[in-house]
């Protein structure tokens, strides 16, 4: 006896050996029953698994039936709730047009029939008023004359009224319900109201046919294969057909027969009023009426011997396929997620494939756009023929490597830029299959150009309207970067005018920077700081060749490309200019008349005055003669007589000789003067005044003081005027003997860290109102009724153009104002122009006092 085999891997070999030891001890019989019984067994449990399956196999069957009619049914849905809305966008763009004016009666009547007979779903389209009068309507002519309307007739209640009432309740478009009346359906009424700025105006009614809708709203695809129906709320039928003409409520089907296959789903927008029904026509024939059933029952024993043969087979090509579908679903996924739209067309021009991002752009499907020629639905109609031609250009290999822009327009309507790329489709073998194009969006980039155009082209529009030359030139270079057209008429088109604008008005001083050169580098002309951080620099500068005055402004920049360039602005001020020299010309014979007006009121304190050296003189003339007749006279007395009248008659001389310099009107010649001197001059002219109100005067002038840059002509005009003020303020105020005092004082001061000398003049008079004080230096302003308002507005004037400021405060005594200072300040030789500013109300504050030592060693004096 052999020893049995040792067990290999995969073959359970103690049970081979067992069974074949069980067998061997079985009878031939036994033997002979069980080699039949086991096949049949096993032929019948396969039929048995067969039964079963075919029983799932059946229910699966009928679940997926009822899946496709719920999916084809929601299609159908979708489709027909899109050409309602579509229907209803048009409607309400012809009732917007209605709201706003833009149609009459007519004009919607013709605009109805256009919808009307383009549209067979659409019925009729009326217009109803606030009033509820028919105003326009046209129908089909397959609507019956008893179902139309004549415009001009009210609205009658019914359906039609009670819609009506609630579009204009709720504000928005309102579907009625459609209900079969006889053997005619009443169509689907569309209620949308108008509005006139804000009120209530009509409605615009539109009404469809509920057969008309069922027949070109449902795809011929769900036709084709259901019975499709509209019904209403009732369960009703509207328009259709049925596999079933009774009602659910009479149907009774056998127990044994399958249900109807049908689903129902009501129609968006209109609401439950309108159901869509879809039921399929053919049914299976059952299980056991099935010859599939028996066919495969008799082919299961031939099959049962292939099915172990086959199945490593088929695991194999199951693993091939799940891998090429992971691969298929990877570059689907990549395919769909691009931005870029993707077109693949075949060598004769059709569509053979568009990706998602594709659709997405041009609102068209793939069902709808896969398998068409041109012209193509996303194509203008004003572009077909050049769109043809980039098509045949296209498809002859003759396209542009860089693409080409066109315009394309969306399923909705709207259009937007597109830039198209070609290339060859090639396959696998190395032939041309097709086309591929790649789309992309363009409307950001080209809004985005067209707005820096826009933009520039302003830009350009407002620079050469410009009344000043602007003209850009970088450094280095005789290269003209930007002139306009005020340029151009000026200087042409060369960098000469630039390049010689900047160099006279580097040469010449600018009004609001000093001249020192540790600010500028005389090699390059640039500013040592940063050029960021340049301000910009003005400068006035006379053009001979085109006889004009012009304000130079130039700064730098960067330019486009990177290089440093100089912006120059030049402004035609010929005109100011010549204001100026006026108003210049027109101040100094203010300040002249000024002069003589003063002088005229201080005539009889004059007349005074030089009464008395004459008086002497005539009484020294006759004392002489009397003792000469009476021969009573020496030598050495008439000789002490004589130098007396001599001395009378220099006063009175000296007397006259100020007075014709004081009024003599001459130019300003600012020439170095002494402060002590202008002021001894000054209280000597104002002297007079105040002898005659019977003021006294106390001024104070600091020791050591310097020499000024003035005019002291006009210096002296404002210290007299000044004077001559505050003895008026003091007349005025009637104050007592003891009280009537003006005092002078000139002591040198810091203002803003530079040397100044202040003159102030204080009074004990009643002081200046509040409003007073706000416009005491306009001109033709006096609180005086024979006052003229100019005598302080000349005096802010001559001190301001000395570079110095002015001001005036009241005195108090606590709460009591006892008096006025008027005060102004000079810069001496040597003070910068910052000193001086065009601010009108600078900060008063006392920024120095005169040190202690000057009071001891000024010099003072009293006139009374």
């Amino acid at each position: 006896m052999r020893s049995p085999p040792e067990p290999t891997a995969g073959h359970p070999l103690p049970l081979v050996s067992w069974w074949q030891r069980w067998w061997k001890r079985q009878t031939p019989p036994l033997q002979d029953s069980v080699a039949m019984l086991v096949p049949m067994a096993a032929v019948l449990l396969f039929l048995a698994a067969i039964v079963a399956a075919f029983w799932y196999l059946r229910a699966e069957e009928l679940e997926r039936e009822r899946e496709s009619v719920r999916r084809d049914v929601e299609y159908a849905q979708q489709r027909l709730r899109l050409r309602l809305l579509e229907r209803q966008e048009q409607l309400m763009r012809l009732a917007r047009d209605a709201s706003n004016h833009e149609v009459d009666a007519i004009e919607f009547t013709s605009r109805a029939e256009s919808l009307v007979s383009q549209f067979p779903e659409l019925q009729a389209v009326s217009w109803i008023d606030d009033r509820r009068v028919w105003r326009a309507t046209y129908a089909s002519p397959s609507v019956p004359p008893a179902q139309q309307h004549m415009a001009g007739d009210l609205l009658r209640p019914g359906d039609i009224e009670t819609h009506y009432a609630l579009a204009r309740e709720l504000a928005q478009p309102v579907y009625s319900q459609p209900n079969a009346t006889g053997d005619r359906t009443a169509p689907l009424q569309l209620h949308i109201p108008l509005f006139d700025q804000g009120l209530f105006a009509g409605t615009v009614l539109g009404e469809f046919s509920v057969d008309g809708l069922l027949r070109y709203g449902i795809p011929p695809e769900v036709s084709a294969k259901y019975a499709v129906s509209l019904l209403d709320s009732t369960g009703k039928l509207l328009a259709g057909t049925t596999t079933n003409s009774r009602s659910p409520a009479e149907s009774r089907p056998l127990p044994w027969a399958e249900p109807t296959n049908e689903y129902e789903v009501p129609v968006s927008p209109v609401g439950n009023s309108l159901v869509l029904r879809a039921q399929a026509w053919r049914t299976s024939l059952g299980l056991i009426g099935n010859g599939l059933f028996w066919l495969v029952a008799a082919l299961s024993v031939l099959t049962s011997g292939l099915l172990m043969g086959t199945w490593r087979h088929t695991r194999r090509r199951l693993a091939a396929q799940q891998a090429l579908q992971a691969e298929t679903n990877f570059r689907r996924a990549m395919e769909n997620s691009m931005l870029t739209g993707m077109r693949v067309l075949d060598l004769d021009g059709s569509i053979s494939y568009v990706n998602a991002a594709f659709c997405t752009m041009t609102g068209w499907s793939e069902e709808e756009l896969v398998g068409r020629k041109p012209p193509f639905p996303y194509w203008l109609e004003t572009d077909t023929e050049l769109m043809n031609e980039r098509l045949e250009e296209e498809i002859h290999g003759r396209a542009l490597p860089g693409g080409f822009q066109v315009r394309v327009r969306r399923k909705n309507g709207t259009i937007f830029p597109a830039r198209l790329y070609v290339s060859p489709l090639v396959d696998a073998h190395g032939h041309q299959t097709g086309w591929m194009t790649s789309m992309t969006d363009i409307t950001e980039p080209t809004r985005i150009r067209e707005q820096l155009s826009a933009s520039h082209e302003r830009f350009t529009t407002v620079l050469e309207a410009l009344d000043a030359s602007v003209s850009v030139a970088p450094l280095g270079s005789e290269e003209l970067l930007f002139a306009n057209k005020m340029y151009r008429a000026w200087f042409g088109s060369d960098t000469v005018g630039h390049l010689g604008m900047v160099a006279q008005a580097g040469a010449a001083p600018s009004p609001s920077h000093g001249n020192d050169l540790d600010d500028v580098d005389p090699l390059a002309g640039l500013p040592t700081d940063a050029l960021t951080a340049a301000q910009l620099a003005n400068n006035e500068i006379f053009v001979p060749h085109l006889n004009k005055w012009l304000e130079v402004r130039s700064r730098y920049l960067t330019w486009v490309d990177g290089r440093l360039a100089q912006l120059v602005i030049a402004t035609d001020i010929t005109a100011r200019r010549d204001a100026e020299e006026q108003a210049a010309q027109q101040a100094d014979r203010a300040q002249s008349a000024s002069r003589l007006i003063t002088m005229g009121e201080m005539a009889s304190s004059v007349a005074h005055e030089l009464n008395q050296p004459l008086a002497a003189i005539s009484n020294y003339c006759n004392g002489m003669m009397s003792r000469i007749r009476g021969q009573q006279i020496d030598t050495e007395a008439l000789l002490g007589a004589l130098e007396k009248t001599v001395k009378q008659a220099q006063r009175a001389g000296q007397i006259i000789q100020r007075i014709r310099t004081f009024v003599k009107r001459s130019e300003p010649n600012r020439t170095p003067a002494e402060v002590a001197t202008m002021v001894s001059e000054a209280v000597e002219l104002a002297g007079i005044e105040l002898k005659r109100r019977n003021v006294r005067l106390n001024h104070y002038v600091a020791a050591r003081l310097p020499t000024v840059h003035v005019d002291p002509i006009l210096i002296e005009q404002v210290l007299v005027n000044l004077m001559k003020n505050a003895a008026e303020s003091i007349d005025m105020a009637r104050r007592p003997p003891a009280r009537r005092t003006v005092e002078l004082r000139v002591v040198p001061r810091r203002v803003e860290g530079h040397q100044a000398i202040e003159f102030a003049v204080q009074d004990t008079g009643k002081g200046l109102a509040p409003e007073v004080m706000e416009r005491l230096f306009e001109a033709f302003f006096s609180t005086k009724a024979e006052g003229m308002g100019i005598g302080l507005n000349l005096c802010r004037s001559i001190v301001e153009s000395h570079k110095g400021r002015m001001q005036a405060e009241n005195l108090y005594n606590g709460s009591e104002v006892v008096g006025c200072r008027f005060s102004f300040w000079i810069p001496v030789d040597g003070a910068p122009d910052s000193v001086a500013t065009d601010d009108r109300s600078p900060d008063w504050t006392a920024t120095g006092q005169p040190p202690a030592a000057a009071g001891k060693a000024g010099a003072g004096s009293s006139i009374s």
